[in-house]
């Protein structure tokens, strides 16, 4: 193999669960800290939700290593259970003996019930964590919510912590499900890694292997964030058979086209080929419209297809579900005749069908009723802006938003910002937006008659010690925000970060050419459109916009 060409003690990137090899993001840091806050608690449930290959169940294990003494804790990875299944396991788990033939419900649960209240007198608390929980049945999550029924006057008996993909939130919506949603102390979802994590996450795993030079360009890095989408579990992969093509072609770095070719093997065709935007995109630069397309974001009816590219994250439609019809109406301008607009505004009523396209953007699949999208993004760990203003101060944002249009009637309509229009001949004079299913341009006299400066927008908040929103830093902030928003002024201004004691002038003077930069008034510290602009990841892919 390649370990003995490159100097490894060991191959870095294999998929199996090595503890040697953890890495632990800013994102995974948090997620821990959420879980271990949700367990501070006087109980109930903890959530925590990703995608697959994201590291959850690294966290989890991290979790378990940082336990006290006084807890004796029961894990379940395989939660394809029946009620007494899971019972009986929990019992396995808890070193809770039982008679094996004949156990019912209530005798199982009898025992469990016992055991908590023994090791609640013992001083030990019990915990229960089960993985992969989207595929628990509604039957057996009330079984659960039943058995944390056992509490004392301040805490219950048992805590349990449900790991899942995307699909659990949805799973917790059922109504007959909302008592169990009601118990939930704390939640978390893992978002994958970003460009700046993947380079620190390659450069881990290599140095833990004992690595002596770097084996990966900047663009290979790059490359590989792009069509992993910040998975870890896809960027082992993606590494580990781009260091043996590097091997067989006797290289020392891997390139991006070592990687391209890894992508086939360790992803698919289907995954790693370029899309129907991708491929275009050299015969619109050798026409001179390469400035048009890194205006435009393309995002149209059908069923979604996640598409990265560095620095150009967007979703694209999916070409074999699009209408004619429709390809032609998201093409054209508002002038053009096909637009029957008195179909597209009534069917864009629903505030909840924009917030929920919104989400999208964000990677998050939400099955939440939205009547108060405000507290639903929060519980996303997304901090919710209502902007007023003129478009332009919202553009700077460079921030996906839901507009409210108000029509001839007064009344409102809804509608999602993709950014400007290729339709037109200045970037300036169109806008591209998302009306419930449709994708439309609309020019700007369209634009201000019926927007009155209102829009929605979901961004990434700082967290305070107690992990709480931040939204707004001055000289009165705790020193560890303050070195933050000295940490990324540094990042936006090119230059190295200083060690602050207090925002002093200089940093003052520095977060005042970034203010103005962008137009915005700086007179009382960092407030939230500066927080906003400093937290901006589009340009690592999330939100999804441009």
């Amino acid at each position: 193999m390649y370990t003995g060409y490159f100097g490894l003690k060991e191959i870095p990137f294999s998929i199996a669960p090595n503890p040697h090899y953890l890495f632990m993001s800013v994102r995974h840091r948090e997620a821990l800290a959420h879980l271990t806050y949700g367990l501070g608690e006087t109980g109930g449930f903890v959530l925590l939700t990703g995608e697959v290959g994201t590291g959850k169940t690294t966290v989890s294990r991290c979790l378990l290593d940082q336990l006290p003494e006084n807890t004796q804790a029961a894990f379940i990875l395989n939660p394809t259970l029946s009620s007494q299944e899971l019972l009986a396991t929990i019992c396995d788990e808890l070193k809770i003996r039982y008679r094996k033939t004949g156990a019912t419900l209530k005798t199982l649960t009898d025992k469990i019930q016992e055991k908590l209240l023994k090791n609640h007198q013992a001083g030990l608390n019990t915990i229960l964590i089960i993985d992969e929980a989207q595929h628990l049945q509604a039957e057996v999550l009330e079984q659960l919510r039943l058995l944390t029924n056992l509490e004392t006057h301040t805490k219950k008996l048992l805590q349990v912590i449900l790991i899942g993909q995307p699909e659990l939130q949805q799973l917790l919506q059922r109504r007959d499900l909302r008592q169990l949603a009601q118990r939930i102390t704390a939640r978390y979802h893992l978002l994958p890694l970003n460009r700046e994590e993947v380079a620190q996450y390659i450069q881990h795993r290599l140095a833990i292997a004992e690595c002596q030079q770097p084996l990966f360009n900047r663009r290979a890095i790059a490359t590989i964030h792009q069509l992993s989408k910040g998975i870890p579990r896809l960027i082992n992969l993606l590494c580990d058979r781009a260091l043996l093509g590097a091997y067989g072609e006797n290289k020392q770095v891997v390139d991006k086209k070592l990687v391209l070719g890894a992508s086939v093997e360790a992803l698919g065709a289907e995954l790693s080929k370029q899309s129907w935007w991708q491929q275009g995109s050299g015969k619109l630069a050798l026409a001179g419209g390469l400035l048009a397309l890194t205006l435009v974001l393309g995002f149209a009816v059908g069923n979604y297809q996640e598409n990265v590219r560095q620095q150009e994250l967007i979703f694209v439609a999916d070409k074999a579900n699009e209408t004619p019809e429709m390809t032609e109406l998201a093409d054209k301008p508002e002038t053009s005749p096909e637009i029957n607009w008195s179909l597209v505004i009534d069917s864009s009523r629903s505030l909840p069908q924009a917030v929920r396209h919104l989400f999208s953007l964000w990677r998050l699949q939400v099955e939440e009723e939205l009547s108060e999208p405000c507290r639903v993004a929060n519980s996303y760990e997304l901090s919710c802006y209502w902007f007023k203003g003129t478009l332009p101060a919202l553009l700077k944002l460079n921030y996906p938003a839901v507009f409210k249009f108000i029509d001839e009637n007064g009344v409102a309509f809804y509608g999602t910002l993709l950014g400007n229009s290729q339709a037109y001949p200045s970037a300036e004079q169109g806008y591209r937006f998302q009306f419930n299913q449709q994708e439309v341009s609309v020019d700007k006299a369209w634009f201000e008659r019926y927007w009155q400066g209102g829009a929605v927008v979901f961004w990434q908040a700082p967290k305070n010690a107690l992990f709480e929103p931040v939204t707004g830093i001055d000289e009165q902030s705790p020193l560890e925000l303050i070195q933050w928003l000295e940490n990324k002024l540094s990042e936006k201004q090119q230059r190295p970060a200083r060690e602050v004691q207090v925002m002093d002038a200089m940093l003052k003077n520095q977060l005042r050419q970034f203010q103005r930069q962008y137009g915005i008034d700086g007179s009382s510290g960092a407030r939230e459109q500066t927080l906003m602009l400093l937290t901006n990841t589009v340009d690592q892919g999330q939100p999804i916009f441009k």
